[in-house]
């Protein structure tokens, strides 16, 4: 029996899940899990690359312990990158994509370099502050002297696989997450690298999902849809053509598979982003702030300040207007949705606002938010109940702008990760869509990772073999 291990790395923790197939279904268990987070160092909040690296290290190890692995995959979230040296050293720190340094870096590209509509033409992803087109036109400002240095631009997974193995394999979904690729050619825009003033030579020939990267100990290393999103959306059964996908879990990634990108200004106004995926598929999809929001408000209810380097002031002030908060109490997650049951409603919030993308209160942002449009929240449940409506109207927009855009009536929405069992949330993004709502794989993601090196190592022929023995589960 042929054993797999994909890693599954996201902002706050990370896990290593052996998957394998019985029956004609694919089984799973967790072998190691650990914490992720950011740290505040020279003034930038930033991921901290060598404890990542040790903890994946140590959960392989454990893995392999236990079970005998024909082979690893890594992925994790997008956009953030490492760049290194001839001597395969970093150059600078690993910046997270919630620090603040890319302020105003859109304008200054489209006033210095090119508009907007042209650059979505070509790249076809999004416009969100913390894009890597962003990130590294913030620090050719601040550090040109580290792109000097550069001999590589690596994302964080390929950094890791790196270290794992001694050799650097560029892979295609997480790259598609930069715009920087020319979205229909699936390739680095070196035209536009270069008018961006970035040195080209950084940026090396892609693979697609399924190579061989090296080994481990033995193990062989293969790339899996290095993006989580890509991983996660092959893990969705779809019973049609006519199905959304939504990933949803810290972000929620809304939206379809398409045989083509779309660039079109329809799309461009509507922001939606076009991502690579495995075997030459595109996500078409629009990205929307999700349980980041729920995950950081009971963060502070908790008493936990969650942005590093803030005084937590404003948490205190924000604490006071909720009327039935209780210092020193624990609250669940399960605490908060049956608070959000019972609550009375208030003014709904723009969820996908930049404004919740790192506040120093997420409980403060919401409350004032919400009081800019109407009642505010005044209890735990309002406001909890408050995230979860703007969420579900969040949903029900895009997914009408998507059907406006492709021409497609949909007619259900496949969610899965961990917000697949938020019962409550998916009932109201049933009633705010009108679709039928079908929930899991709530390990979607690693699923994914799993079915990339399955077919490479030959437990499945292909894609549509491997979602049969997913909805069998």
């Amino acid at each position: 029996m042929k054993k797999y291990l994909a890693i599954d790395i996201g902002a706050s923790s990370g896990r290593h899940m052996v998957g394998w197939t019985e029956d004609g279904k694919i089984r799973l268990e967790e072998a190691f899990r650990f914490a992720n987070g950011q740290l505040r160092k020279d003034g930038h909040d930033c991921w901290d690359i060598e404890k990542l690296v040790a903890s994946v290290k140590a959960g392989i190890d454990a893995a392999m312990a236990a079970h005998e692995i024909e082979s690893i995959g890594i992925d994790t979230w997008g956009v953030d990158f490492v760049l290194v040296d001839q001597d395969g050293n970093m150059v600078g720190d690993a910046v997270a994509y919630r620090d603040g340094r890319t302020a105003g870096a859109d304008k200054e590209i489209e006033a210095q370099v090119m508009g907007f509509e042209e650059l979505y033409r070509r790249t076809g992803i999004q416009k969100a502050s913390y894009n890597t087109i962003y990130q590294l036109w913030a620090l050719k400002k601040e550090h040109p002297e580290q792109l000097e240095q550069a001999d590589r631009y690596m994302s964080v997974p390929e950094y890791i696989n790196y270290r794992l193995t001694g050799k650097m394999v560029p892979e295609y979904t997480h790259a598609s997450t930069t715009s920087l690729l020319d979205a229909a050619n699936k390739t680095w825009d070196l035209e536009l690298i270069e008018k961006l003033g970035l040195p080209a030579r950084i940026f090396r020939p892609l693979n697609m999902p399924g190579a061989t990267v090296g080994d481990y100990k033995g193990v062989k290393v293969v790339l899996p849809a290095m993006h989580d999103t890509g991983s996660a959306y092959l893990a969705v059964p779809a019973k049609d053509d006519k199905a959304v996908y939504l990933s949803s879990g810290t972000w929620s990634l809304l939206g379809v598979e398409m045989a083509a990108p779309i660039t079109t200004p329809e799309s461009c106004k509507a922001n939606f982003t076009n991502e690579g995926g495995a075997w030459g598929r595109y996500r078409y999809l629009k990205n929307i702030m999700g349980l980041w929001m729920i995950q950081s408000i009971r963060r502070e209810l908790n008493g936990v300040k969650y942005v590093e380097g803030s005084s937590g002031e404003e948490t205190k002030a924000a604490l006071k207007s909720i009327e039935d908060w209780e210092e020193g109490r624990e609250y669940s997650f399960m605490d908060l949705e049956q608070s959000a049951k019972a609550a009375d409603d208030c003014a709904l919030v723009d969820v996908n606002s930049e404004r919740f993308l790192n506040p120093e209160s997420m409980i403060g942002e919401v409350v004032k938010a919400a009081g800019e449009n109407g009642r505010a929240p005044a209890t735990v449940g309002e406001l909890i109940k408050c995230v979860y409506r703007s969420l579900a109207e969040c949903y029900a927009r895009a997914i009408r702008d998507m059907s406006a855009i492709t021409g497609v009536e949909y007619t259900s929405i496949n969610i899965v990760g961990g917000g697949s069992k938020d019962k409550y949330l998916n009932e109201l993004t049933g009633r705010a869509t009108g679709l039928e709502v079908i929930a899991g794989p709530t390990e979607g993601t690693a699923i994914g990772n799993l079915i990339v090196q399955m077919i490479a190592g030959g437990t499945f022929r292909d894609l549509a073999e491997a979602r049969r023995a997913i909805v069998r589960q």
